[in-house]
């Protein structure tokens, strides 16, 4: 079987961490099988849908290089869900409803006083054609629910293993509402059917939905409407470093603020991609490697922790791993492309690109020079040498050594105090050369340069 598999984002806001895993794990899934990747936008809410929105989720995927094999917009398949909701209809399984939201709370109030479910009791099925004519003279229209079997609908979960639902425990799903708009189920079930979508996979809070959806797929297959059901499987959900649900400003991150703050595409794949997992939470060398390598079999029961202090340990090794080549139009935008040698000299001591623009300004400056003992800054002038090379450090590390009688940390932090103006950074070997006999002079005598 060819592995088909779907996301299905809502243009109503941004992508957050949330969407980008199922996105993710559709993807890898998809790809680590040789299959395709569906994107499918479900824009049936035509008022809180916007062309920006949609915009921003394909830039998004994009930038992240989750790229799509399809692309479609519900918005244009209308007639094939009312299609749907006609045969339904005609079979029975698809039954309209009059009750107002107050009638139902309570029915609800009722059921819970009595120690009952609260579940729709199918009061409309008792309904008679005269007593809807009279709700429609008054004004009322129909929302409509599917009629379930009610029974325990089992499947194989990809994620979870065995899994059963019993549909006599849930109320029949509204799948129309009373204004006409189609709520996600049925457009779902339809356009994962026409599509030929072979796996559905999302979070393990869709469980309970899967056993009505497999009925409802069962019920249109049954009606000639394609097949087969797909097969499921549902992660276990994101939580915060400390176990507890992801706070409201980490759950609702969006990767374009993420993109902002200056992460970068792997790292967020690589964090995203094996968090709950078995694999070592190291950056990937490429979003295909982690596609190639991902197995539901590695992806564990618990939640998964999502820390940003991973997130950030992840950028940071992705910079350090990145060669010149990667990084030359990027450093070229930023005005600090000082060569190869420069990005190799700087990058292990990179949390972020754009932190290379502080290291390209301590090597052509202005630096403020920190000198605490100026009787030392001397010295280490005297002793300078003449020519400035890769041996220039070494050499004149030396050298202050024996004119001072400083060493360790007694030697080597002024040194760097006096001419990077930072107490920490990248290995001076590497940049001292590159700095220069003429400013590092100025900066030896206390002058910014």
């Amino acid at each position: 079987m060819s592995v088909k598999v779907r996301f299905a984002p809502s243009p109503t806001g941004k992508l957050h961490v949330g969407n980008v895993r199922t996105a993710l794990v559709n993807w890898m899934f998809a790809k680590g099988q040789g299959g395709k990747f569906v994107l499918r936008i479900d824009d049936t809410d035509l008022a809180r849908s916007t062309p920006e929105f949609e915009q921003g989720i394909e830039d998004d995927l994009t930038w992240l290089g989750l790229l799509w094999d399809e692309r479609h917009n519900q918005s244009k398949r209308f007639d094939r869900y009312e299609e749907a909701a006609a045969r339904l209809k005609a079979s029975g399984r698809l039954y309209p409803c009059y009750d107002t939201s107050e009638e139902l709370d309570r029915r609800r109030k009722v059921q819970l006083s009595r120690g009952l479910p609260p579940i729709y009791d199918r009061a409309a099925l008792e309904l008679t054609e005269a007593e809807k004519a009279a709700y429609e003279a008054e004004g009322r229209r129909p929302h409509w629910r599917f009629r379930l079997d009610g029974r325990r609908v089992a499947w194989e979960d990809l994620a979870r293993g065995h899994a059963e639902v019993d549909t006599a425990s849930m109320s029949d799903p509204v799948l129309i509402r009373e204004d006409g708009l189609f709520l996600y189920t049925l457009p779902s079930v339809v356009d994962d059917l026409d599509m030929a979508i072979t796996h559905v996979i999302r979070g393990e809070d869709h469980v309970t939905n899967t056993g009505a959806q497999i009925e409802i797929f069962e019920a249109l297959i049954s009606e000639g409407w394609g097949g087969p059901v797909p097969e499921f499987a549902h992660m276990p959900l994101l939580v915060g470093a400390d176990g507890q649900a992801l706070s409201k400003r980490l759950g609702s991150l969006s990767v374009s603020e993420m993109r902002d703050q200056g992460y970068e595409p792997i790292a967020i794949t690589s964090h995203l991609g094996r968090i709950g997992t078995s694999d070592p939470l190291e950056v990937g060398e490429s979003v295909e490697a982690l596609g190639a390598s991902f197995a539901f079999a590695k992806m564990g029961r618990s939640p998964a922790r999502y820390d940003t202090a991973d997130l950030d340990r992840l950028n940071a090794q992705a910079l350090h791993v990145m060669d010149y080549a990667t990084a030359r139009p990027r450093l070229a935008a930023l005005d600090a492309d000082l060569g190869e040698a420069f990005w190799n000299g700087v990058r292990g001591n990179l949390q972020k690109f754009a932190d290379v623009v502080e290291m390209a300004a301590i090597v052509r400056g202005p630096v403020a020079p920190v000198i605490e003992d100026p009787a030392f800054a001397a010295a280490a002038l005297a002793a300078l040498p003449e020519t400035i090379d890769e041996t220039l450090w070494p050499v004149w590390t030396a050298a202050v050594k024996e004119a001072t009688g400083a060493k360790g940390k007694a030697l080597f932090m002024p040194l760097r105090m006096m001419i990077t103006g930072q107490a920490h950074g990248p290995d001076m070997a590497t940049l001292a050369p590159m700095i220069g006999r003429e400013r590092i002079v100025k900066r030896l005598k206390g002058e910014t340069a």
